[in-house]
């Protein structure tokens, strides 16, 4: 066979491996835990992170409607939410896919919680009223936000895990976040698609919802540099950022210029 036929047949094959290459990391498939369905989801959790909590109980056992979450959460959920049990409290997750996660927040949170649920999806309206309410439309409108959080009477709690895009996160963010109660906590999850481009963003780039993330880092130390706040509606507000495997937690209180004494 000659050269040039040789080429004509490898550099195409050679091309399709190097885009796999690249984009094997945008696939969970891979991550995938319980390949068998018998595998130890409680045994895995308790193991890696020393983890034991009525919420690991309740995603390990759910055997009801679909509840789909990385097993680091798991953890991070009870340490930032434990707080807010047997409270009356006001929590909306951005995303209901399978319903599972609203039925494991009731079971968690309690029957004195106000919970509601927001999705694009209308078929998600057939979860309504099983576990929390649940209201279709979309996570950068701002006039259903604004809707579902008065029908809600006030927000406590917010979980994004909607459409994990770039483009949304911040717009649902700057909607959400102001109508967030002071003591609140907004979480961001699946943050992993800030680094795929399907979901608009890419390592480093400038789309990248870390980038976001750094200039509220950069306003939280405004009080040390000349070049002011570049996202005041949130900044002004936020106390503490807490960023995780996937996972970035603003905390929402006032916001004091900071002092400093010397005793003794």
């Amino acid at each position: 066979m000659k050269l040039k036929a040789i080429l004509e047949r490898l550099v195409p094959n050679i091309i399709l491996e190097r885009y796999r290459s690249r984009h094997d990391h945008e696939n969970i498939s891979k991550f995938k835990f319980d390949v068998d369905g018998s595998s130890d989801v409680k045994g895995d959790i308790q193991e890696k992170f020393g983890h034991n909590s009525e919420l690991l109980e309740f995603f390990a056992s759910n055997k009801e409607y679909v509840v789909h979450k990385w097993h680091h959460y798991i953890p991070l959920y009870d340490r930032y939410f434990s707080s807010f049990r047997g409270r009356k409290i006001r929590f909306l997750e951005i995303g209901v896919g399978q319903g599972g996660s609203l039925q494991m927040w009731r079971k968690y949170f309690g029957d004195e919680a106000i919970i509601f649920g927001i999705d694009i999806n209308p078929k998600c309206e057939k979860f309504n009223g099983l576990a929390g309410q649940v209201r279709i439309g979309s996570q950068t409108d701002g006039l259903f936000l604004e809707s579902v959080v008065k029908e809600m009477g006030g927000v406590d709690i917010v979980l994004d895990d909607g459409s994990h895009h770039m483009a949304h996160f911040p717009v649902t963010l700057k909607y959400l976040f102001p109508l967030l109660k002071y003591g609140g906590i907004y979480m961001i999850e699946d943050l992993h698609t800030a680094y795929w481009k399907r979901f608009g963003g890419g390592y480093r780039a400038m789309t990248n919802f870390f980038a976001f993330i750094m200039d509220l880092v950069d306003d939280m130390h405004h009080w040390y540099h000349a070049m002011g706040l570049k996202q005041a509606v949130i900044s002004k507000d936020c106390s503490g950022i807490h960023i995780h495997d996937s996972i970035v937690v603003l905390d929402k209180n006032k916001v004091h210029e900071p002092v400093h004494s010397q005793n003794g």
